[in-house]
C-alpha cells in the first residue's frame, strides 16, 4: 500500500476544525497541512493517489463500541454476520466495532471470547475488538478477567436484566466490580430490574395486554432509573469505573448526572434509536411495533431533548447503537400474540453517523461534537485511542470523506445491513460518507463497495483512557 493524499476538505475531529490535507503512508496518517503550505504541494506533485475532498468533511471513521452481530437470543440469532454487518458498517462511514462476546453460564468467560474471535476472523470488512459478557460471576471467571484484560479484553458487561439468561444478583455484580478495580476493567452495565420486569411481564400477559407497545409499558422508567441508581452506588462500594449502556430514559440521565457532579468515574450512552424514535412507532397499527422492541425501550417523545442535553453536557458520553437485528418475518413474528417473544433488538449500524450529523443539522449538537461521541470518546473510553478516532499522524487511516449536504432517504430498500426492515424507514436526512478508507484502503467509494471479507483485523485494547 502506498501514499494517499486526501486535499481540500476540512479536517473535523473532536479537538479542532482545519482546513487542511492529509497524507497517508501505508496503514497510517503521515502528516497534516494547512491549505496551501509549500508540504501540501509538495505531495500533489508525488506519485501519490489524490483523494479530492473540495466540499466535504474529513472526519474519522465512526467507532461504534456497541454491536451484536450473530448473537443467539430467545432462539433465534441476530440476522448480520461479522461480514454482512460491517459491510453496512463501513457504508454508513464506521470503521471500527466493538462486539460482545458471551459467556455460556456454565462455560468459562475464555471459551465465550474464542468463539467470538472464530466467527470475526476472516470476515470483517473493517476492525474490530470485543468486550466480554459475564454470565456466570464465580472464582474462575473473575480470575480469567485478570488474563483478559491482559490481552487486550478490558471492558466486561454484567445484566440486571433477563433473569434466567444473563442476570447477575447484586452479589455477583459486586464481585465483578472489585474485580475490575484491581485490574482496570470497565464494567458495563445493562440496567434494569429484571425482577420487577418479569413480575410486570406476567400480569400484562395474564390480563391480556399482548402487543408490542406493551414491551415498552412494562419496563418502565423507574426501573432503570433504580438500577441504574443501583449499579452506581455498587460501583462506589467496590471502587470501580462503571459505563452504563443504552440510557433511554430521564430519569436515569438525573442518576448519571448525581454521580458525574460528585467527580466518580460513571459514564453513560445512549444509541440513536432513543433519539429519534419514541413509544410512538411501539404503538404502530398491528404487529408494527414489533420492528422497535428493543430493551431498554423506547420512550415517551419527551425523554428525547433530555438524551439530548446530556449528550451536550457530557452526562451522555457516547452513542453508539446496540446493534442487534431481527427480521420482521421469521423473526420478530415469534411474538405474535405475546410480546415477551419478540427478540429484543434494532438494526441500526449503518445509520448512525448519518443520523447524527442531522443533529448537527437541527442544532442539537456541534460538528466537533458529533465526531466527538461517535468517534473520539468512544475510542478513549475503550482503550482504542490514539489509533482510532481522530485524523492525527500515527493514527490508523481510517477516514471518512463526508458529503455535508447530500440527501437520501433511509429505507430497506437501499441500506446493505442483512435484515428486511428499517427502524427509519423514509426519514430524510442530509449528509452521507462519500468516500471510506479502513487502514488507508478504499473500502466505499460514490456508491461503490471496495472493500473485502478479512481485511479488518481484530484490535486489542488498553483501559479506559478517562479514568481519574
Amino acid at each position: 500500500m502506498g501514499r494517499t493524499v486526501i486535499r481540500g476538505g476540512l479536517v473535523v475531529t473532536a479537538a479542532e476544525e482545519v482546513e487542511a490535507d492529509v497524507l497517508i503512508e501505508g496503514e497510517r496518517v503521515a502528516a497534516l497541512a494547512l491549505r496551501g503550505t509549500e508540504a501540501a504541494g509538495t505531495w500533489a506533485r508525488g506519485d501519490a493517489a489524490v483523494i479530492d475532498a473540495t466540499g466535504h468533511y474529513v472526519i474519522p471513521g465512526g467507532v461504534d463500541a456497541h454491536t451484536h452481530m450473530e448473537m443467539p437470543f430467545g432462539g433465534t440469532q441476530s440476522a448480520d454476520t461479522f461480514e454482512t454487518g460491517t459491510r453496512a458498517a463501513a457504508w454508513g462511514g464506521t470503521t471500527t466495532i466493538v462486539d460482545f462476546a458471551i459467556q455460556s453460564p456454565g462455560q468459562s468467560v475464555r471459551s465465550g471470547v474464542d468463539a467470538w474471535m472464530a466467527k470475526a476472523d476472516g470476515a470483517c470488512a473493517i476492525d474490530y475488538a470485543f468486550h466480554a459478557i459475564l454470565s456466570d460471576v464465580n472464582e474462575s471467571s473473575l480470575k480469567e478477567m485478570d488474563v483478559l484484560v491482559d490481552e487486550g479484553v478490558t471492558s466486561f458487561k454484567l445484566f440486571m436484566a433477563y433473569p434466567g439468561v444473563f442476570y447477575s444478583d447484586d452479589g455477583q455484580i459486586l464481585r465483578a466490580m472489585q474485580r475490575g478495580a484491581a485490574n482496570g476493567a470497565l464494567t458495563m452495565m445493562h440496567a434494569e430490574n429484571g425482577i420487577a420486569i418479569d413480575v410486570l411481564v406476567e400480569q400484562a400477559l395474564a390480563e391480556g395486554r399482548t402487543d408490542p407497545r406493551y414491551h415498552g409499558e412494562v419496563r418502565k422508567a423507574l426501573l432503570e432509573s433504580e438500577a441504574t441508581h443501583r449499579a452506581i452506588q455498587l460501583a462506589r462500594v467496590a471502587g470501580a469505573p462503571l459505563y452504563v449502556v443504552h440510557v433511554s430514559a430521564g430519569e436515569a440521565v438525573e442518576e448519571l448526572a448525581r454521580a458525574r457532579d460528585k467527580g466518580l468515574n460513571v459514564f453513560g450512552e445512549t444509541c440513536p434509536q432513543y433519539l429519534f424514535l419514541s413509544t410512538d412507532n411501539l404503538a404502530e397499527p398491528g404487529f408494527e411495533g414489533a420492528k422497535y422492541v428493543c430493551s431498554t425501550p423506547l420512550r415517551p417523545r419527551e425523554h428525547q431533548e433530555l438524551l439530548w442535553r446530556a449528550l451536550r453536557t457530557n452526562d451522555l458520553s457516547v452513542v453508539s447503537t446496540d446493534h442487534c437485528p431481527f427480521c420482521f418475518t421469521g423473526q420478530k413474528d415469534m411474538g405474535v400474540g405475546d410480546f415477551s417473544k419478540i427478540p429484543n433488538g434494532m438494526p441500526g449500524v449503518e445509520n448512525r453517523m448519518d443520523l447524527l450529523h442531522q443533529a448537527v443539522v437541527d442544532g442539537h449538537i456541534s460538528r466537533r461534537r458529533w465526531i466527538e461521541i461517535a468517534c473520539a470518546t468512544p475510542a478513549r473510553m475503550f482503550g482504542l485511542h490514539p489509533r482510532k478516532g481522530t485524523v492525527a499522524p500515527g493514527a490508523d487511516a481510517d477516514i471518512v470523506v463526508y458529503d455535508p449536504r447530500a440527501e437520501q432517504v433511509m429505507s430497506a430498500e437501499t441500506h446493505h445491513m442483512n435484515v428486511d426492515y428499517s427502524a427509519y424507514e423514509g426519514r430524510r436526512v442530509t449528509g452521507r460518507a462519500r468516500t471510506v478508507l479502513s487502514r488507508g484502503r478504499v473500502v466505499v467509494d460514490d456508491g461503490n463497495y471496495l472493500g473485502q471479507a478479512g481485511h479488518g483485523r481484530y484490535v486489542p485494547r488498553s483501559t479506559c483512557q478517562y479514568l481519574v
